[in-house]
């Protein structure tokens, strides 16, 4: 059976994914529908890593509103994301179905600079051990 550190560990590699794929869409200027998807794909993974690392149970959805107030139920701070991660939310399902959602750059730049941001909030959360 996998620790929680070490499932905490697989979430956080498949935000890093998300957030590589986020950033090669828009070096390319290409597929920033798709840029979007994967910066909320991102923030909802490093949540998950957080919640797993904490044995915080969570529901699989991508609503970034709750996941949040899940995680500030430990850390009272998340609230302090709480907005800020809500933005992405519509991109879990509207990037990838809406036929009229086609982000400009300064949008998808946007998305993926909330998800670094998210990103950053949460890793220094972490212990020094889940850092190395």
């Amino acid at each position: 059976m996998k620790s929680r550190e070490d499932l905490a560990r697989g979430w956080w590699r498949k935000g890093e994914n998300d957030l590589a794929n986020a950033r090669l869409c828009v070096a390319a200027n290409q597929a920033l529908d798709t840029a979007c998807f994967h910066a909320q794909q991102a923030t909802e993974k490093y949540l998950k890593a957080y919640m797993a690392f904490n044995g915080i149970e969570f529901p699989f959805i991508h609503n970034l509103e709750k996941l949040v107030a899940l995680c500030s139920i430990h850390a009272q701070d998340f609230s302090l994301i709480k907005e800020t991660a809500q933005a992405l939310t519509p991109f879990a399902v509207e990037a990838r179905y809406d036929d009229e959602f086609w982000p400009d750059i300064d949008t998808t730049r946007e998305a993926i600079n909330i998800a670094e941001h998210i990103r950053q909030f949460i890793f220094q959360k972490l212990p020094k051990s889940f850092q190395d």
